[in-house]
């Protein structure tokens, strides 16, 4: 599980007979790759066939392995052409990152890790009740259960974009939990709980993540784990209108998570979503901050189903945290709310703030890149961020930028430049999304807003005709195939961004 090991290879000879550093051959890293491969299916293989196949495709038809990268070449071979929709080898670990070394790796420095996988088709959610019923027979939907891996959350991880690893510093936390389980490690004298905390304001990406690496972790874990489950749990509804019943919904409710737990081969996430409207604070609450506290003995009345709830979720979880197969993610857009208690039982608090310019450039990017693939913008190559953090930096040896309309580009300018001009506005955007305070959740709906507001409903649909000479091939930005200029994109959303600056403007009046 470790991001490295460190290899040193010497003859004996030469150990025996001290030799000096500048005839010692240097101590060879090698880095674990991870590589996951989909499953049709339709697949009649069996996993460790597949895996053995990867295996020696990997290491016998190539020598260097990019990361992370969608990887071919192997579709020539018949069972894995039959078997395998797709070859991915995953994003570096961190330490890889921050040395040096490319994320180019020779395949002789990797050490393989194979994931095979089948993704559910099934209906993302069931939902299911806790085992009591509301007021005239209504039932509690207390939570949702989704198999997992689930088609419908491939891409969820890498489409999530953060300032920092965050995603690589959970991913090493449940490494180091199951080093820890597996090597039997005294709780007594060694303690974890199983419980992130994830908070922040709203719409950072909280609730996604939490879904994410429960997809990442059914695939990584596949090996050990036949079987993965999310349960989201419904906070509103367990802490709802018939709160006198919350705390017995809460035991039923994790008596069916335990029973789930007692199959080995299952491995369980749970999520608890908005975590506060169970765990609000009762110091607080017994100070008698809250409005609706008239007397000492009304407060105490109103408050002991809270503290039925807390009390019986603290209970739950220390029960859970002894099972190897099981992991508590919790979310919160008020963290100040939350009971300490709780808090203290959290391994992880991980705060998820709003993106920073580089991250936003990355999601703007992710944007355009899949409408570019769907054929909604025209053929364009927008900039990594390090290319357009280059061509900012150099942006004083830019040739003059081609008109807005986005017309004849061809002519005006090379395509290099062209490339320099979109990363350059598409910087300059990023960093006005920052300033508004845009999460990541309002980014990725701006291309929408542009193509509705700025840019034509059913302007894909429009046929239009060529030029006199038959040589026309766009009309105002417009390509003949449909698609548009990713300069009237960038044009469309930078109109959207000043315009949520207006309204926001209005709203806080």
């Amino acid at each position: 599980m470790a991001d490295e090991l460190d290899v040193t290879m010497s003859s004996p000879s030469r150990a025996r007979n001290g030799g000096n550093a500048s005839t010692t051959p240097k101590a060879q890293t090698i880095w674990p790759v991870h590589i996951e491969v989909r499953v049709a299916p339709t697949a009649t293989a069996r996993f460790d066939t597949i895996r053995n196949l990867v295996q020696n495709y990997l290491t016998t038809s190539l020598s260097h392995v990019y990361l992370p990268s969608t990887l071919t070449g192997w579709e020539d071979h018949p069972v894995l052409s039959a078997s395998v929709e797709r070859i991915v080898a995953a994003e570096p670990p961190a330490s890889l990152l921050a040395s040096s070394v490319s994320p180019s790796l020779p395949i002789e420095d990797c050490a393989l890790q194979i994931h095979v996988y089948q993704p559910s088709d099934t209906d993302a959610f069931e939902e299911f009740d806790g085992g009591g019923r509301g007021g005239e027979g209504e039932e509690v939907m207390a939570a949702s259960v989704c198999e997992l891996p689930s088609r419908g959350w491939e891409g969820l991880w890498d489409s999530l974009i953060y300032e920092g690893d965050v995603k690589g510093r959970l991913l090493d936390y449940i490494y180091a939990t199951v080093v820890f389980s597996d090597a039997d490690v005294d709780f007594n004298v060694v303690s974890w709980n199983r419980v992130v905390l994830l908070h922040g304001p709203p719409g950072t990406g909280k609730t996604s993540l939490c879904r994410a690496l429960a997809q990442k972790l059914s695939i990584r874990l596949s090996h050990r784990y036949p079987h993965s489950r999310l349960l989201e749990i419904n906070s509103h509804s367990l802490f709802s209108r018939w709160f006198s019943e919350s705390g017995k919904l809460v035991q039923r409710l994790f008596s069916t998570i335990m029973e789930m737990v007692e199959d080995e081969e299952t491995f369980v996430v749970v999520l608890i979503d908005e975590v506060e409207s169970l765990t609000a604070a009762r110091a607080g609450a017994m100070a008698g901050t809250e409005p609706s506290d008239v007397t000492t003995r009304h407060r105490v009345i109103n408050l002991l189903p809270r503290f039925q709830v807390v009390n019986a979720l603290l209970t739950q979880l220390d029960k859970l945290k002894h099972r190897k197969n099981v992991l508590i993610m919790s979310t919160s857009n008020l963290a100040k709310a939350i009971d300490s208690a709780f808090v203290d039982r959290a391994d992880i608090i991980q705060y998820i703030d709003l993106p920073p310019r580089e991250a936003i450039y990355d999601i703007l990017r992710s944007c355009l890149s899949e409408l570019v693939h769907k054929g909604i913008v025209c053929d364009a190559d927008v900039p990594t961020l390090t290319q357009a953090q280059m061509y900012e930096r150099t942006s004083a040896y830019l040739s003059p930028q081609p008109q807005a309309d986005g017309e004849s580009h061809d002519e005006e300018v090379s395509k290099k430049d062209r490339n320099k001009v979109v990363g350059l506005r598409l910087l300059k955007l990023a960093e006005r999304c920052r300033e508004q305070g845009m999460s990541g959740r309002a980014l990725r709906r701006l291309p929408v807003l542009a193509h509705a507001r700025y840019i034509g409903i059913g302007i894909n649909h429009l046929a239009i005709p060529n030029g006199i000479n038959g040589h026309s091939k766009k009309m105002n930005g417009v390509h003949k195939s449909g698609g548009t200029d990713v300069e009237m994109w960038l044009d469309a959303m930078e109109k959207v961004v000043d315009n949520h600056a207006l309204e926001k403007g209005r709203f806080g009046q």
